[in-house]
C-alpha cells in the first residue's frame, strides 16, 4: 500500500496540494485513496465538487495508480492491483515474521504488571499483563527499541497484614501454590483484623518491618520470594520476559531523604508533621510525600523510580500501563517531577485502561470480593476443552489439553485487548470462546483452516499474481498491503487494538474469499490463490503474535 501511496502523494505535490488531508475511503468500491476539496474552496471561490472535477481531469494515472476519479467533493485513487498484488505477495513470502515491521529511533519503556507481593492476582492483573505486554510487543515490531519493566510493591501495610496473619491466624502451610495461598491468608487477615481489633498490631509490624526486625525480616524475605515465583508462573502464561524489576523496598530509603530534601528547598512544606507538596492551584489537592510517622507514600516513591529508570535507561518515553483509578496519581506524579524543574517530567505518560467485570452470576470468587487470576483462567481452559471436544471428539488427551489451552488462554487476552483500553470490560465466556464473531478461536481457526489448505495444496511454486482479479481477491491484497500501516499507528498512538481490529477484518476478508473462490480446484489461478492463502497465513500469524497469541496450526 505504501508504493501506492508514494504514487498519489506524487501526483499530489505535483499539483500542489496538500498530503496530510490524504484519506483511506470507508468504502473499497470508493477507491483506495480519497484527497477531499473542502478546505481549498474559499480559496478558489468553487464548490468543492467542482474543484475534485477540475483536479482529477488534470492527474494522469501511472505507476501504480490505475484510475483517478472525481466523486462528489473527492478525488478519488485507484490501485492496479495487478501490479501491486505481486508486490504485496512478494514481499510476504520474502518478509515473513518480519512482515509488516518498520524502524524507529525513539526509545520506550513500557512499564507495567505492577503486581504486590503477599498478595492474589486478579482479573484487573490480566487485562493490565495482556495490555502491556501487546504494547511492547507491537511497538517492538514497529520499530521501538523497547524495555520492558516491571513495579512491584514489596513492602508496605499490605505486607504487614499479611505477615501479622501468618503469625496470628495459624493457618497450615501448604505444599504448593504458596504464592496465591498468601493471597488467601492477606484476605482472611483483613477480615479477622477487625474482629481482633488488631490494627494497631498490623501498624507496629509495618514499623519493625521498615527497621529491619529480623524474625520478621527473615519471614519476608521467605514469603516475598513466594509471590516472586508464584508471579512467575503467571508471566509465563502471557509470554512476558521482563528487562528490569524494580521493588519498593530499592525505592524506600532514598523517598525518605527526597522528601526531607524538597522541604528543605520550598518544593514541600510541612503539615501537621507530614511533608506534602500543595497541588491546589493545579486542581490536584495535596500530594503528600512523607507521614507523620516519616513512611514515604506512593508519591515520593515515584519519583525516585522515575530518577532510576531514566538514569539506567535513558528512554524517549517511559509508559505507564496502569488501571484508570490511578488517573489522578499520575497527574500528580507529573506536575510534581515539573515543580522539580525535572527534565524526565516530559518523558512520562500514563496509559489508562477500564475494569473488567464478569457476566453477573457467571462465578464468584472463593474470596467472595475479587475474581482470582487462577480462577479465570481454570474456568476458561475448561470452557475451551468442553468447546473442543464436542468439535473434534477423536482427539488425544495430550492434543485436547495443548488445543484447550491454547483457545482458553487466547480468547481471555484477544477479550482483554480488542477494545481501546478505556472501556470497561464484561468478560463473558460463552462470548469470547466463540467460533464465530470478532474473538480469538474464530480468528485462531482462520490461521488454522489456511493451513489446512496449504497442506492439501502444497506449496505455491510458480505464479502469475496478475490471474487474482475477483473481487474478493483484490479485498484480500488490500488488507494484506495495510498490516504494516496498522502496526505503525498502533505502535505510535500506544494503542494494541488496532492490532486486534485488523485481524478480525483480514479473517472477514479471507472466508468471504474462501466462500467465493476454489483454491485447491482452480485452474490457472491455482498457484497465485495459494500464494494467496499462504500470505494470509503469514500475516495472521504474525498479528496474533502481537497480542501474546498463538496461532495454532490444528483446531
Amino acid at each position: 500500500m505504501q508504493l501506492l501511496r508514494n504514487d498519489v502523494e506524487r501526483i499530489l505535490k505535483k499539483g500542489k496540494l496538500d498530503v496530510a488531508l490524504l484519506e483511506v475511503p470507508p468504502k473499497a468500491e470508493m477507491g483506495d485513496y480519497a484527497f477531499p476539496c473542502f478546505s481549498l474552496s474559499k480559496k478558489m471561490k468553487k464548490a468543492p465538487a467542482e474543484i475534485a472535477k477540475d483536479i482529477a481531469s488534470k492527474m494522469k494515472a501511472s505507476g501504480f495508480i490505475r484510475k483517478i476519479r472525481a466523486e462528489g467533493p473527492y478525488v478519488n485513487f485507484f490501485g492496479n492491483w495487478e501490479k501491486l498484488g505481486e508486490k504485496t505477495l512478494k514481499k510476504i513470502a520474502e518478509e515473513g515474521g518480519r512482515f509488516g515491521s518498520g524502524k524507529k529511533s525513539e526509545k520506550m519503556m513500557i512499564e507495567f504488571a505492577h503486581p504486590n507481593t503477599h498478595k492474589a492476582l486478579h482479573i484487573g492483573h490480566a487485562r493490565n499483563l495482556t495490555l502491556g505486554e501487546a504494547l511492547s510487543r507491537t511497538m517492538s515490531f514497529a520499530g521501538y527499541d523497547v524495555k520492558r519493566v516491571n513495579y512491584q510493591g514489596d513492602i508496605g501495610p499490605h505486607v504487614a497484614r499479611c505477615i501479622w496473619g501468618l503469625m496470628n491466624l495459624k493457618e497450615k502451610e501448604p505444599e504448593k501454590g504458596k504464592g496465591e495461598w498468601l493471597g488467601r491468608i492477606y484476605a482472611k487477615a483483613s477480615t479477622e483484623a477487625k474482629n481482633y481489633n488488631a490494627e494497631k498490631e498490623i501498624r507496629e509490624t509495618n514499623k519493625d518491618l521498615y527497621a529491619g526486625k529480623p524474625e520478621l525480616l527473615k519471614l519476608w524475605k521467605k514469603t516475598r520470594k513466594w509471590s516472586l515465583d508464584y508471579f512467575d508462573e503467571v508471566y509465563r502464561d502471557f509470554g512476558i520476559k521482563f528487562d528490569r524489576f524494580y521493588f519498593e523496598s530499592e525505592v524506600e530509603g532514598p523517598a525518605i531523604k527526597l522528601a526531607r530534601e524538597l522541604e528543605k528547598k520550598g518544593t514541600a512544606k510541612m503539615s501537621e508533621g507530614a511533608i506534602v507538596m500543595d497541588l491546589e492551584k493545579y486542581g490536584l489537592g495535596i500530594f503528600v510525600l512523607l507521614t507523620q510517622d516519616g513512611t514515604p507514600l506512593y508519591s515520593v516513591k515515584d519519583f525516585i523510580l522515575a530518577r532510576m529508570q531514566d538514569k539506567e535507561y535513558k528512554p524517549d518515553r517511559i509508559i505507564h500501563v496502569v488501571g484508570s483509578e490511578q488517573e489522578l496519581h499520575f497527574r500528580q506524579v507529573f506536575r510534581g517531577l515539573e515543580l522539580m524543574k525535572s527534565p524526565i517530567a516530559r518523558k512520562e505518560y500514563h496509559l489508562s485502561y477500564g475494569l473488567v467485570n464478569l457476566e453477573s452470576g457467571k462465578m464468584k470468587s472463593r474470596e467472595g470480593r475479587v475474581i482470582l487470576y487462577e480462577e479465570l483462567k481454570e474456568k476458561t481452559i475448561e470452557t475451551a476443552r468442553e468447546i473442543t471436544m464436542k468439535k473434534n471428539p477423536k482427539l488425544s488427551k495430550t492434543e485436547l489439553e495443548k488445543i484447550a489451552r491454547t483457545i482458553g488462554l487466547g480468547a481471555l487476552k484477544y477479550d482483554m485487548v480488542k477494545v481501546s483500553p478505556e472501556k470497561t470490560i464484561i468478560f463473558d465466556w460463552n462470548r469470547a470462546l466463540s467460533f464465530e464473531g470478532n474473538n480469538a478461536p474464530y480468528l485462531q481457526y482462520t490461521h488454522a483452516r489456511c493451513c489446512s489448505i496449504l497442506g492439501k495444496a502444497g506449496k505455491p511454486g510458480k505464479y502469475d499474481a496478475s490471474l487474482l482479479k475477483e473481487e474478493s481477491e483484490i479485498s484480500l491484497l488490500r488488507k494484506l498491503s495495510s498490516f504494516p500501516v496498522a502496526v505503525e499507528r498502533a505502535g505510535r498512538e500506544m494503542r494494541p487494538h488496532y492490532v486486534a481490529t485488523y485481524i478480525y477484518e483480514l479473517c472477514d476478508a479471507f472466508n468471504e474469499f474462501y466462500q467465493k473462490v476454489p483454491v485447491i480446484k482452480a485452474a490457472k489461478e491455482k498457484a497465485a490463490r495459494i500464494a494467496l492463502v499462504d500470505s494470509v497465513r503469514i500475516t495472521i500469524r504474525n498479528a496474533l503474535n502481537l497480542l501474546g497469541i498463538e496461532a495454532p496450526e490444528k483446531m
